[in-house]
């Protein structure tokens, strides 16, 4: 039976929602036959890895342990979910000073345990920041840790199909950049609808300025709908995306959205958000990304918020003031 690779991949936070799909959808991805679960939560923990049992994946060698040594060491691929999730009446920012406690935690294990690990996906919120909480801590390239951001331009997406009633795979290259978070910055410019530029729609009968707004409001509150639709956290579509992602970092299918990056370039430092990017065996490496100027000065001011989110942690002692990341990570200039 043909696996993408051979190498140990860990799924952090496998005992709850999140976690347990991502299990799930690496198996049957195929991605590799070393799967190791990891969660605090041992009894729940088991329960996910019976149940993957259960389902009669062949070839496939499923482990799991509430021990982080024990699951990191040898570890090749990391996901992470483990962070507390979003409830209702929550925004991402709320779970900040846990999430990054959190993820410190997480960098230092890395550091420890896995120093030769390859890729590092990091989804827990606020994403931006624990995954750049993470890459501080762990000593990791930058090219070697991304953060789910690909769920706003999939709700872009999922919105543009909905509104003029057609497949989604018939909107092509929607995109929001910044921040993964409410202060997201909404792209137009790179969009078509069938083939016709979303911004020749805007303003007409077909996409009024008006409901392109509210449109526009429903992608930055689309997490927070999902709550209150079904009383919980995203699960699924966070699940899926995020082990895109880490298929890429293996070498396999191309991911197709943007992701959350270290950045330094345009104006933007010490920061990670979502680019325009390409994941490879090699990493992660960005684009320039460019739109109208009321898109690059919303992707500023999403910008200037993650900032604001970083030194609050900073404020906190989760993380060095900005001129001591280097000596914590050499790999940071």
């Amino acid at each position: 039976m043909a696996f993408l690779t051979q190498d140990k991949l860990v799924i952090v936070g496998a005992a709850g929602m999140i976690g347990s799909n991502m299990a799930q959808t690496a198996a049957m991805m195929k991605l590799t036959p070393n799967l190791c679960l990891f969660d605090p939560f041992a009894l729940g923990l088991e329960g996910v890895a019976e149940e993957l049992r259960h389902c009669g994946f062949e070839g496939i060698n499923i482990t799991y342990t509430t021990d982080i040594k024990e699951a990191f060491t040898g570890a090749k691929y990391i996901v992470s979910s483990g962070g507390a999730p979003r409830k209702d009446g929550m925004t991402r920012e709320d779970l900040l000073k846990g999430n990054a406690e959190i993820a410190a935690q997480l960098g230092k294990d890395i550091k420890q345990y896995c120093p030769d690990v390859n890729h590092v996906v990091i989804i827990f919120n606020p994403a931006d920041i624990t995954g750049l909480v993470t890459l501080v801590h762990s000593g990791l390239k930058p090219t070697q840790v991304t953060t789910l951001a690909g769920l706003d331009s999939t709700r872009l997406q999922s919105e543009l199909a909905k509104h003029f009633g057609i497949m989604q795979s018939e909107v092509t290259n929607p995109r929001t950049y910044g921040g993964h978070g409410e202060q997201m910055a909404v792209f137009a410019s790179t969009a078509k609808v069938q083939g016709t530029p979303l911004t020749d729609l805007i303003g007409t009968d077909k996409l009024t300025n008006e409901a392109w707004a509210a449109l526009r409001e429903r992608v930055v509150k689309g997490g927070a709908n999902i709550i209150k639709l079904r009383g919980r956290s995203s699960f699924q579509s966070p699940s899926y995306v995020s082990i895109e992602m880490i298929r890429a970092a293996m070498g396999g299918e191309a991911f197709r959205w943007p992701s959350g990056c270290y950045v330094s370039t345009q104006g933007f430092d010490h920061i990670m958000m979502a680019m325009e990017t390409d994941i490879t065996k090699n990493g992660v490496v960005y684009k320039e990304t460019k739109g109208t100027p009321e898109e690059m000065a919303e992707l500023q001011s999403s910008y200037k918020h993650l900032c604001e989110l970083r030194d609050q942690v900073i404020a906190m002692g989760i993380l060095p003031a900005l001129d001591k990341w280097n000596e914590l990570n050499p790999n940071i200039k």
